[in-house]
């Protein structure tokens, strides 16, 4: 029996191609690595991941820069692709993603509204893909479909490269 699960398909793809993955995760809180792992065999791709919540932290661990991060806020396309890049050089890998956004309930603005949420993509080509999707529904509902965006995004690298 074949297994259907997004995650699943993510590691065939990346065993296809004889690449490995890792993920720099805020708002998701580890849920792709999460994904990714409950895939008996996951440990012949996957590198490892961090969770990032603060600045700090998405500093020191993947070299955001600080500017990008007071110019432009944690949860912001620029602050994606830094945090992808980071956490593809971090780990070594042939691929990476990034999440960051707002879970909700609190912490929206007019500008930036619960449900924010950017997705970036790397390989050793450089930028694969950016997405910037408002999801609906709360905090958990938000996880959710940020962490099921960010397979389909590796889905994607993987099978496309």
């Amino acid at each position: 029996m074949v297994d259907e699960r997004i995650e699943a398909r993510v590691g065939a793809a990346l065993l296809e191609r004889g690449w490995t993955v890792s993920a720099a995760e805020s708002c998701t809180g580890g849920l792709v690595m999460h994904r990714l792992t409950n895939i008996a065999g996951s440990s012949a791709y996957v590198q490892g991941g961090v969770v990032v919540y603060s600045y700090q932290s998405k500093e020191s661990l993947l070299n955001v820069r600080s500017d990008t991060l007071l110019t432009h806020g944690a949860v912001s396309e620029e602050t994606a692709v830094e945090m992808a890049l980071g956490v593809l050089n971090l780990f070594k890998t042939d691929v990476a993603v990034s999440i960051t956004g707002i879970a909700g309930p609190g912490g929206g603005l007019p500008d930036k509204p619960v449900g924010l949420t950017y997705l970036a993509v790397a390989t050793k080509d450089g930028i694969f893909r950016i997405v910037r999707h408002v999801w609906d529904g709360d905090r958990e509902a938000v996880k959710a479909a940020s962490a099921e965006c960010a397979l389909e995004l590796l889905l994607d690298a993987a099978q496309r490269g």
